[in-house]
């Protein structure tokens, strides 16, 4: 099997590929390892909405749900032994990249409840519990960027374990989770841990924010608005990623912890499936390539870019004062921005929760029927 040039290509240029999607499926068939081989993938992050897609298709969990509903198992169980089972299996797989890669990559992720967003003290219960039933060096807990959320990171980092945090939109609570990573680490060393096993990623939500934003420019309908459509999100990660640097490269506390072992916290793009189609389909993953980042896609994204993506290396470095400029433009032609970053953690949230009472719904049913 060979290497996909593109992919490859992103790869050197620094970029993780990390596939958005897990299934038992691709871990039977035999396609997760053939995606470590041919399209340069090297993590794999999952969410409440991959789970209810994966149990509510096919029958690859039939013979587990089965047995789980003669255990009697309620569903909450059954839904916990059967994802970590999903994970434990891809961190397998995954096991000789984590250890060539010297445990940058070769992650996987799984999310703690969505219904505990805004529940510190359950996600950092949550938190250990799916550490130790996963049992693997290479999983990262997802916890989400909410204001609950983020000393629920700091406390789960003192636990040693590492961290995946989600549903991040706005520089400002990004900001927020780095300082969480940081407080994480100090802590760690309180507690006597070798921080150099911790890593963390930090999920920075793409396409969405150009969706939201695209939206109240078109309310707008001035010809300065309508000119700003696809811009912000872009504008708005390569934002994110100068704040990387500042905290990575140049200012004082990282350097010190660094000096102890400590990873930087990389900033990972998330949400880059392209929602509108007059947009390119590899638009969130060709104009995001810069060393120490991860792209998180969706299959159908990662295939389009295998065929025709392309890679700038200039699409973030250097474009600092141009992001700032387009960000500005977009709030002086009334998008109110504080605003939108609000709505869509709220929606990203909500939209984990329903997905996740859908599994339930579904699982709840196929344990029934086995019972």
């Amino acid at each position: 099997m060979s290497t996909n040039e593109r992919l490859a290509e992103l790869s050197e240029a620094g970029v993780s590929v990390w596939l958005d999607d897990l299934s038992r499926d691709l871990l039977r068939s035999g396609r997760l390892a053939e995606l470590i081989a041919t399209r340069s993938v090297v993590g794999v992050t999952t969410n409440p909405s991959i789970f209810q897609a994966a149990l509510s298709a096919g029958d690859s969990y039939a013979e587990q749900v089965a047995k789980l509903a003669a255990d009697g198992s309620d569903v909450d169980t059954a839904i916990r032994i059967i994802t970590t089972d999903d994970v434990r299996d891809a961190c397998d797989v995954f096991a000789p990249v984590f250890v060539e890669s010297d445990g940058v990559d070769g992650r996987v992720s799984i999310e703690v409840d969505p219904r505990l967003a805004h529940d510190t003290e359950g996600t950092v219960a949550q938190a250990i519990e799916l550490w130790q039933a996963v049992d693997r060096p290479n999983l990262l807990i997802k916890i989400p960027a909410t204001k609950a959320g983020l000393p629920a990171i700091t406390r789960v980092l003192a636990e040693g374990i590492s961290v995946n945090v989600t549903l991040i939109f706005s520089g400002e609570r990004y900001g927020e989770v780095i300082d969480a990573y940081l407080d994480g680490l100090d802590a760690a060393l309180v507690a006597g841990r070798d921080i150099s096993d911790l890593h963390s990623v930090a999920s920075f939500f793409v396409s969405r924010v150009d969706t939201e934003i695209d939206k109240r420019l078109e309310v707008i309908g001035t010809p300065e608005a309508l000119a700003l459509r696809g811009k912000a999100a872009l504008a708005n990660a390569r934002l994110a990623y100068a704040r990387y640097l500042d905290v990575f490269t140049r200012e004082v506390r990282f350097p010190d912890l660094a000096s102890q072992g400590a990873r930087p916290q990389r900033a990972l793009w998330a949400s880059t499936g392209t929602k509108n189609k007059d947009y390119a389909d590899t638009l969130y993953v060709s104009e995001l390539v810069a060393p120490d980042t991860v792209n998180t896609m969706p299959g159908a994204t990662m295939e389009a870019f295998a065929d025709h993506g392309w890679v700038d290396t200039a699409s973030i470095i250097g474009q600092e004062a141009s992001a700032r400029e387009q960000m500005a433009a977009v709030a002086a032609v009334g998008v109110d921005l504080d605003d939108v970053f609000a709505v869509l953690e709220d929606e990203g949230v909500t939209k984990f929760i329903d997905a996740w009472t859908d599994l339930l719904a579904a699982t709840s049913g196929q344990l029934s029927a086995k019972a």
